[in-house]
């Protein structure tokens, strides 16, 4: 009795840091979201409230990133806290969750190659610019990228349908398995004594898990970032090659030669931040649960959390039309609501 009470102590004590630890993961991962999802939110309303904004390629394209981002960000969020509370879901409703996200992943590489198409017509072609990037094909060429997203999310949507034998109803939960690290033990007593089930948290891994699923993603992912890398690679190089021609602004040059570079940066984080549910497959079995959970807040907050906050502070502070608009709208916002809690408190 004495070594089953120690037991049971030294398990509830190692319970209790573990839901501590989460604790804390949550916290740090969830206050710079909401600070950053403000932040994208005050610029999305500041690219929608000028005619210049709503009238000029770049800044509409700019829109569509930050609003993909943004929807990512708040996704991500609501993911990792599906999974640090390890909430049991049906296939359907994980299906569901897991829809936007799917759509909103594709769109921000695409939309860093047409951003990084229109600096090199802007500087190669400065005369033919208007007339080539007008705001109708800025349209059509936003729903293009619209449309590869919905295709991609259907084209998964079919093969679960009909190459996944479980039915949609189902619980995602299986027999516990000692190696598997995304479970939830439940004990229910019976005659033989304990028996452990596991219920499966709502995360790709576990939605599509036949191995067709991981080479269509794999597939998919290689063709995105190989034809939108040469995109952005090639407007680099015209946009370097247009700086040293003597009929060209070279001060404008250079600034769109920094701009299609940091195009490229994000087109790397973005790669890095497909990469993550690849690198923690490969730790599956690998290293015990501490170990996963930590790698993986460490792998969310670096890689899918802060590129996301990236594109708002590079464009929004870099450019001089957007800049004052976003610090004063920022300080407005900052202002009402610190008039609420004053009114709140009163």
């Amino acid at each position: 009795m004495p070594n089953d009470f120690q037991l049971q102590q030294n398990s509830s004590t190692s319970n209790g840091s573990t839901e501590n630890k989460a604790g804390v993961n949550v916290v740090v991962s969830f206050i710079p979201c909401v600070i950053f999802l403000y932040i994208n939110c005050v610029m999305l309303y500041t690219l929608r409230s000028k005619p210049v904004f709503r009238e000029t390629s770049r800044y509409l394209l700019l829109y569509n990133l930050l609003l993909a981002e943004t929807l990512q960000m708040a996704l991500a969020q609501m993911m990792f806290l599906i999974a640090v509370g390890m909430v049991l879901m049906t296939r359907l409703v994980c299906l569901l969750v897991f829809i936007p996200t799917i759509i909103t992943t594709v769109i921000s590489p695409f939309n860093l190659a047409l951003m990084s198409l229109d600096t090199y017509v802007a500087v190669c072609f400065p005369l033919r610019h208007a007339s080539i990037v007008t705001v109708p094909t800025t349209y059509g060429a936003i729903a293009v990228v619209w449309a590869i997203s919905l295709a991609n999310m259907l084209v998964k949507v079919i093969m679960l349908k009909f190459l996944d034998a479980r039915p949609f109803g189902q619980f995602m939960s299986m027999l516990c398995t000692e190696t598997n690290i995304f479970q939830l033990k439940i004990f229910s007593e019976f005659e033989s004594g304990f028996v452990c089930l596991m219920g499966i948290i709502c995360a790709k891994s576990t939605l599509f898990q036949l191995k067709i699923f991981s080479e269509f993603e794999s597939g998919f992912v290689c063709a995105e970032f190989v034809s939108v890398g040469l995109i952005i690679i090639l407007s680099y190089v015209g946009v370097m090659v247009a700086a040293k021609a003597a009929s060209t602004d070279r001060l404008s040059a250079n600034k769109a030669s920094k701009t299609v570079l940091l195009h490229m940066i994000q087109l790397g984080l973005s790669l890095s931040s497909s990469l993550v549910s690849t690198i923690l497959t490969g730790l599956h079995g690998k290293v015990d649960v501490i170990t996963f959970r930590h790698l993986r807040f460490s792998l969310f907050v670096c890689f899918i959390i802060l590129p996301r906050c990236l594109s708002c502070l590079i464009y929004g502070l870099r450019d001089q039309i957007i800049r004052p608009i976003l610090i004063r709208h920022l300080r407005q916002g900052i202002k009402m609501l610190n008039i609420q809690v004053i009114h709140s408190k009163y």
